[in-house]
């Protein structure tokens, strides 16, 4: 009887101990790398459509088409993208899928009209899509929930400091090389990247979640995409993400034409000023790991309300502002806020839904995401047609959608929370 209860001991120990020594920070950098080079290349094409729009002859409405297009394959394979890895193993899928992105990287540099351009970046989409579900798996099945908001923050602080790097490197190459060869070397590196994935990327698995709560170790515990969906709290999770993403992907594809157009900066010029926001946006998502991982749901849903609803009115002063440094200085608190929302859904997940099920759950949660990924940037491109080149009804867009998301967190309930009701 000793030997078992010390051998149940022993299983229970092991259920929660982390992967061994250093590996889960190896994977972490791994991602981490990997997330940066996925992010260049979106946030590149928000600067190399200024080119590409005179060398095509372009429109706005055309050009807001391009942004959208490549998140016309992403928002598609979100979910069968995070039900990939959960049947096949996290990584993979992540192995695959940067392959055949570099590949689409690079032929994008070769596009020749703009039907080929568009059909480039929906492939080019449709494969990068599994990267964030299967991400996320990989760190919940590694990192334990008290980490896993931390490890998050981290993962996603390769969006901030893409929002740095990229203006400045951008604008340098399609100044220097031209934006085709900047798409060529782009697609190279994620080469590089796919060796260092398959020497390096082993993870060693948590043997199985814990509970997050005594009232939820009471329910059944989700296993399968359908049942998730017949969760509220998987509902409320794409309608934030879709109204948060809204702000981020309409900022980010829009900005440089936005500053080009209205503010008569240049792209080297915009490329420094970006610095500022991005970094903000680095510190909001790192520091809102810490909090998430310290927080009871029920508070940081709180600061997530407060934090959309000063969103909105700062977009408001974003365009109402007579000066490019207040410009700059309104963006960089949007970014510091916009850090902590874009963290505040995965790590939210991570500490609600089963390791067994994650992928798909973040495959339903970045659908919401990058389908606001594929509607905004067109429909603001319409917008500014509509309105004679006026970003007017552009920024209204945003506010309205930085409030349907306060909505959205007042309505969002953890599961601790419905199981307490």
């Amino acid at each position: 009887m000793a030997t078992k209860v010390a051998t149940a001991d022993l299983q229970a120990g092991l259920a929660v101990k982390p992967s061994a020594g250093r590996s889960k920070y190896v994977i972490l950098i791994l991602l981490f790398v990997g997330w940066c080079l996925g992010n260049m290349d979106r946030m590149a094409m928000s600067f190399a459509v200024v080119p590409i729009g005179k060398e095509f002859g372009l429109s706005a409405s055309l050009i807001g088409l391009v942004l959208s297009s490549f998140f016309i394959g992403y928002a598609i394979m979100q979910i069968p993208g995070g039900w990939l890895a959960d049947r096949f193993g996290s990584r993979r899928v992540l192995l695959i899928i940067v392959f055949v992105w570099s590949i689409f990287t690079g032929l994008t540099g070769s596009a020749w009209s703009l039907a080929a351009l568009l059909v480039i970046r929906i492939a080019f989409g449709l494969s990068e899509a599994s990267f964030s579900p299967s991400a996320i798996k990989m760190l919940s099945e590694t990192f334990p929930k008290k980490e896993a908001g931390r490890a998050i923050s981290i993962l996603l602080c390769s969006s901030g400091l893409m929002t740095i790097v990229v203006p400045l490197l951008a604008g340098f190459m399609i100044t220097g090389m031209g934006w085709r060869s900047m798409f060529y070397l782009i697609g190279a590196c994620g080469l590089v990247l796919i060796v260092l994935f398959w020497v390096f990327l082993k993870p060693r698995p948590l043997a199985h979640d814990t509970p997050t709560s005594q009232a939820s170790a009471s329910r059944p515990e989700p296993r399968t995409i359908g049942e998730l969906l017949k969760m509220p709290m998987i509902w409320d999770i794409i309608i934030v993400s879709f109204g948060i993403y809204t702000l981020s992907w309409g900022l980010n594809t829009w900005i440089p034409s936005y500053l080009v157009r209205a503010r008569h900066l240049s792209l080297m010029s915009i490329g420094w000023l970006q610095i500022i926001p991005g970094i903000a946006m680095m510190v909001g998502m790192y520091l809102s790991g810490i909090i998430l991982d310290k927080m009871k749901p029920i508070l940081y849903k709180m600061v997530a309300i407060v934090t959309s609803a000063l969103c909105a009115g700062l977009l408001y002063l974003m365009y109402v502002c007579p000066t490019v440094p207040l410009f700059i200085f309104y963006q960089t608190i949007v970014y510091l806020m916009l850090g902590f929302l874009i963290v505040f859904m995965p790590a939210f997940l991570v500490k609600q839904v089963p390791t067994g099920v994650m992928g798909s759950a973040a495959g339903l949660s970045t659908f919401g995401s990058q389908l606001a990924g594929l509607v905004t940037p067109l429909l603001i491109g319409i917008l500014v047609d509509a309105f004679h080149g006026s970003f007017v009804a552009a920024f209204a867009y945003l506010i309205l959608f930085a409030l349907v998301s306060v909505v959205c967190f007042i309505l969002l309930r953890p599961r601790q929370e419905t199981a307490a009701a």
